[in-house]
């Protein structure tokens, strides 16, 4: 199972009532760049500079975390990818540079060995493991066979072979091998209970007993997955998929919205798909009740849902404001209780959050920086807030560290992660990739469209959105 899977609509008008001003919601596309204020950028750059930092050149691996030595992971793999056209565009990075790491990337996903044995592999049936190995490109531990983490690195490629659209031979070959990887995928295999994708597989154990089937991350793996032109699955996946959508649709934290607890599940398919004016028949009867509502709205209720919670913080965390805010699945201090106050408190290490769901006081700055295009004005404040509050502490040459905890100022135990620093509390010492990619892909999307506008035009996605029977805006243009 995705270590961060755990078993979480309005019109521009609605959105700027619920105080979410400047979100746009017309689903036509945002052809004129949006102006970034000075601290956006620094942080995007900063941010963008951690991936050419860590990631290995050799092969285009990127490590999970990083100053801890680690495994990759191959979702971080595919943010990277998809930061690299990023910072061409900034100009942050030559486009040959670019191409090189991008063909190196594609090429080692290409020829990495696949098959049942559980070393010795990258993946099988056209999967990925999880996690790999830096250096060798294998399976790293007993890690899984991950259907989301494979959607992730293909969400990378894809878009990079839509960027790279040159006559170079080498942007050539990166459209024509990314091709192959993505056919070579078999995703009716994952297929074990009827109409549902398994989140993943072992080869001691088999097939993950869990499936895509609450609404959360896992909407691009569906898209993928019925947009392929070798290994199809049916549509009745995502009437499966949206058949219990009722049992998250909850107004209990703020605007009623499809509630999944952490912030990623609203961020990481929004990062490669453009929901704007989009509805699928879910979507499309829901407009009766909401006008205009659709999976972008959706999320744009889900932080002001996030906002609101940290406003009313009935658990008395320290830190929780309207300009500090976030959560999501992080890093933690670790999994013990300490009495702070006179009260005990429960933390834990990596885990999860959300309004309600192992909230322990852990504020992850990518729950509210990855969510730039659904409230850029909010989230801009809370950047600099966080800064203004605690940023000698969790702000650096590589923009945020992963998480910290405001409320745990001091313990007598010796942390195994993290340390406690002065006027902010715990201090996560790492950076995590997957909490990264979304900065500055979210951070870009607001900015210009750039990864929407590519894979608007993307024809794997544009067939599993048309499988999965979205209509509307830019989807019927393409």
């Amino acid at each position: 199972m995705d270590r961060r899977h755990f078993l979480m609509g309005s019109t521009v008008a609605g959105a700027a009532a619920l105080g979410l001003a400047g979100c746009a919601g017309s689903g036509s596309p945002w052809t004129v760049p949006t102006p970034l204020d000075p601290e956006v950028e620094e942080l995007q750059r900063r941010t963008f500079n951690w991936f050419t930092h860590v990631t290995n050149r050799s092969n285009g691996l990127t490590p999970d975390r990083w100053p801890t030595p680690s495994f990759s992971s191959v979702a971080a793999v595919g943010f990277a990818l998809t930061c690299w056209p990023v910072g061409v565009e900034r100009g942050w990075m030559t486009r040959e540079e670019a191409r090189e790491r991008t063909l190196t990337t594609v090429r080692f996903f290409h020829d990495a060995p696949q098959g049942p044995e559980p070393t010795g592999n990258a993946g099988y049936k056209g999967f990925f493991y999880h996690f790999l190995d830096m250096q060798t490109g294998h399976r790293f531990g007993r890690t899984e066979l991950s259907t989301v983490d494979t959607t992730l690195l293909l969400g990378g490629m894809l878009f990079a072979a839509q960027w790279f659209d040159g006559d170079h031979p080498e942007e050539a070959e990166i459209r024509r091998l990314t091709q192959a990887v993505y056919e070579r995928v078999e995703w009716d295999w994952v297929v074990i209970r009827p109409n549902r994708i398994s989140m993943g597989w072992h080869p001691e154990t088999g097939f993950i007993p869990a499936d895509w089937h609450v609404y959360n991350e896992g909407m691009l793996v569906l898209m993928l997955a019925m947009g392929s032109p070798t290994h199809p699955v049916p549509a009745a996946v995502w009437q499966e998929w949206t058949s219990v959508y009722d049992q998250s649709w909850t107004d209990k934290w703020g605007p009623a919205h499809l509630h999944f607890p952490p912030m990623f599940g609203h961020q990481y398919s929004h990062m490669y798909i453009d929901f704007r004016g989009i509805q699928d028949a879910w979507m499309r009867a829901k407009q009766a009740e909401i006008p205009g509502f659709d999976y972008f709205q959706n999320s744009v209720r889900a932080v002001a849902a996030q906002r609101k919670y940290a406003i009313d913080n009935t658990m008395g965390w320290a830190g929780y404001s309207a300009d500090v805010w976030g959560l999501t699945a992080c890093d933690g201090p670790g999994d013990f209780k300490e009495v702070i106050g006179g009260r005990e408190r429960q933390f834990f290490s990596y885990s999860a959050r959300g309004p309600g769901d192992r909230d322990d006081g852990t504020i992850a700055p990518t729950a509210a920086m990855g969510s730039m295009p659904f409230a850029p004005t909010e989230v801009t404040a809370c950047l600099k807030a966080m800064k203004a509050q605690y940023g000698h502490g969790i702000y650096t040459e590589f923009g945020f560290l992963d998480s910290f905890n405001p409320t745990l100022e001091a313990t007598q135990r010796t942390l195994q992660h993290g340390k406690l620093a002065p006027g902010v509390g715990w201090v996560d010492g790492d950076y995590l990739g997957i909490d990264q990619g979304p900065i500055v892909i979210q951070i870009e999307n607001h900015r210009s469209d750039i990864v929407w506008k590519y894979m608007r035009r993307e024809p794997n996605l544009l067939r599993g959105l048309k499988a999965a029977g979205f209509s509307g805006g830019w989807l019927n243009r393409a």
